[in-house]
């Protein structure tokens, strides 16, 4: 006896690319500190940043996750540094930080509430 199949049209399911933001991947952190809060006066802010980090990546970063408009980017890549735990000795990892520079009249709410 000969079985027959019954041919199912099966549509394809297309998935959209949406742009994701890279601001995940490019902050770490927000450097807390009495000299970033004085710098926070002058609409200067700094952040801890991935080591691979461009300053355009970070700029757009900022943009896309505070809406406000960044006129500068500078960064600072910090050196690694020798610990000792017990008697092996260690290296805390190198970072990057970066502080930005923001347009008149713009500000990012870090310390609200303290």
């Amino acid at each position: 006896m000969k079985q027959t199949r019954k041919k199912v049209n099966k549509t394809k399911k297309v998935k959209e690319v949406v742009a994701q933001s890279i601001a995940y991947r490019v902050l770490i952190e927000p450097v807390i500190s009495e000299a970033a809060t004085i710098a926070a006066e002058l609409n200067k802010y700094i952040f801890k940043v991935a080591t691979t980090a461009t300053k355009s990546q970070i700029k757009t970063a900022i943009e896309e996750l505070y809406k406000v408009k960044v006129l500068a980017v500078n960064t600072v890549n910090v050196r690694r540094k020798l610990v000792s735990y017990g008697r092996t000795p260690g290296f805390r990892a190198a970072s990057k930080k970066a502080v930005v520079t923001l347009k008149a009249g713009d500000s990012i709410e870090l310390f609200k509430g303290v």
